[in-house]
């Protein structure tokens, strides 16, 4: 049996990604008190015709006690062998969360008298510390829409083979700050820019013109060859100690050109040689 459990912050898209592995035939419940996961994963084991995949979401809408017992339910189902699990926390920038609250004119769940909208949305990162910190995989929702976020989450989820380490490479551009979710960051703003170019500035790092420009840099293959060989070297590591996900962010000034280019070159690479190898850009959409 397969459990997936998904929590994140109010607004973040959890209920999105419940219903995105509605779609794809797990068994999904929402707002699960924690102190029962060991119970509802006995319970489903004990029967014949169980599900195969669970997901359950467990969020700040949960007693605080049940929160902070997390880690230790957690190792009782790791005990028990019950279950495969793997946790999903969903984040989104504060002023997003914000931006989302006001538009929908929903009440937060920690909302009361003595908190506003803001405090409360920043006493909820703290009650879901324990969640967050035992996390699998992170996703910042920041700059997803709703269909995205279900693909992203059908993607790095429902397609991940099992015992397998699932690695995605996300571009980005320094400017828009830095994405929520990644674990690894690799800054390639020292690499000759294709936007000083006038010829070149309509192109994206997915295009021939970009390619050609970068692929021809001594630089930009130091540089690749530099990760390559890091990444080598540890991503192994991070399989045999037992890691689902890793997202590897690598960063240029715009997101445009060069974290592209590198980004693709990196997913090419190394989907040579593994199962689940993925690739973002940010900051084409």
């Amino acid at each position: 049996m397969k459990l997936v459990v998904i929590s994140g912050r109010s607004g973040s898209g959890k209920s999105t990604a419940l219903q995105a592995l509605e779609d794809i035939g797990f068994y999904c419940i929402d707002n699960l008190p924690a102190m029962l996961l060991p119970d509802l994963v006995e319970q489903m084991s004990s029967e014949p015709d169980h599900p195969d995949k669970i997901a359950v979401s467990i969020d700040a809408r949960n007693l605080l006690s049940n929160l902070s017992k997390f880690p230790a339910i957690l190792q009782k189902l790791r005990e028990e062998h019950w279950a495969e699990y793997e946790v999903m926390f969903l984040d989104s920038a504060e002023e997003v969360l914000l931006k989302r609250y006001s538009s929908t004119r929903r009440k937060h769940p920690l909302s009361d008298q003595h908190k506003n909208l803001q405090q409360s949305i920043q006493a909820e990162s703290q009650l879901l510390e324990p969640i967050a910190l035992l996390a699998d995989i992170r996703l910042d929702t920041t700059r997803l829409s709703l269909y995205e976020l279900r693909d992203t989450i059908k993607l790095r989820v429902a397609k991940r083979k099992e015992q397998t380490l699932s690695v995605q490479f996300e571009s980005f551009g320094f400017k828009h700050g830095v994405p929520l979710d990644v674990d690894f960051v690799y800054d390639v703003r020292a690499l000759p820019n294709p936007h000083w170019v006038p010829e070149l500035r309509q192109y994206t790092g997915k295009e021939k013109p970009i390619q050609d420009f970068l692929g021809s840099s001594d630089e930009v293959q130091e540089m690749l060859n530099d990760i390559q060989s890091f990444l080598e070297r540890w991503l192994p590591r991070f399989a045999e100690n037992n890691r689902s996900y890793i997202t590897i962010g690598i960063g240029c000034t715009g997101g445009q050109h060069r974290s592209v280019y590198i980004s693709e070159c990196l997913a090419s690479h190394f989907g040579k040689h593994m199962d689940n190898v993925h690739v973002r850009h940010r900051e084409l959409g």
